[in-house]
């Protein structure tokens, strides 16, 4: 990978065994999301993207890029005090950038991709991504000092944590996307050498041409225009895995929502 995606009356983990050995993987995540263990909770417009299509497969493992602020190359911001949070547009710790764009809300289902999809509650992620302008805080030229768009949660009883945070530029040489590391728990989301797992989401094309149509994406327009999934040093072996489904629109924002299978 280069640089810069899980009887009736025995509860909802047994259908979910049961429906994942009598169908395929399209039909299981369908039925998932009707139960409400993939929430789709939309701002109007259509679906567009392929988060569903991910199945209780095991998402593959990816570099955490050169900003990652995990503490693997110095910058830490597993460590500041705030950075367990939904909201991920401020700066915090004394920091005071807020991050314009966009809104994108992220809600990402953690599952057990060997025990049939089981939920997987009480483990961390930590997620991060680049600004409009395709710069990473704690990192990028100007925002160095900043540390706005990156933050941890805790899964709930359904495998869920959801973020609140903008959509990210398209910056040259990479299809948009947003990194994010697996934990056992909380306590372990301090450091790097904790994780269990390091993979990214990608964002589906459609839906990155209405946003970059917008006010402070214009860079994006260009930078999209010169790369493709098929090409992108990441997703081009293949994103079936990653690539998030998305609803809304840009007057009232997205949701992205995917499916994160690991093995444990």
């Amino acid at each position: 990978m280069g640089d810069d995606e899980r009887t009736h009356h025995q509860g909802l983990q047994q259908d979910l065994r049961l429906l994942a050995t009598r169908t395929d993987r399209r039909q299981l995540l369908r039925w998932m999301a009707f139960t409400s263990l993939i929430p789709l909770v939309g701002c109007g417009g259509e679906d567009t993207g392929g988060g569903d299509a991910s199945g209780c497969s095991k998402i593959p493992e990816e570099t955490a890029g050169p900003y990652p602020g995990d503490g693997s190359n110095g910058a830490n911001a597993l460590v500041l005090s705030g950075i367990v949070r939904s909201d991920l547009r401020s700066s915090i710790a004394g920091a005071s950038g807020v991050a314009q764009g966009v809104p994108l809300t992220i809600t990402l289902t953690l599952v057990d991709s060997t025990d049939g999809c089981t939920p997987l509650a009480g483990h961390a992620i930590y997620l991060w991504h680049c600004d409009r302008a395709g710069l990473y805080s704690m990192y990028s030229s100007g925002v160095t000092q900043e540390n706005y768009l990156r933050g941890v949660q805790e899964t709930d009883s359904e495998g869920r944590v959801t973020f609140t945070s903008i959509f990210p530029a398209c910056y040259s040489g990479r299809w948009p996307h947003i990194h994010f590391e697996v934990y056992p728990s909380l306590g372990a989301a301090t450091s790097s050498g904790n994780k269990l797992a390091t993979s990214q989401l990608a964002l589906p094309e459609a839906v990155c041409d209405e946003v970059f149509a917008t006010t402070g994406y214009s860079q994006s327009v260009r930078n999209l225009g010169q790369i493709s999934l098929a090409s992108d040093n990441v997703f081009r072996d293949g994103a079936s895995s990653q690539l998030a489904s998305v609803t809304g629109n840009t007057s009232d924002g997205y949701v992205a929502t995917l499916v994160v299978g690991i093995t444990t």
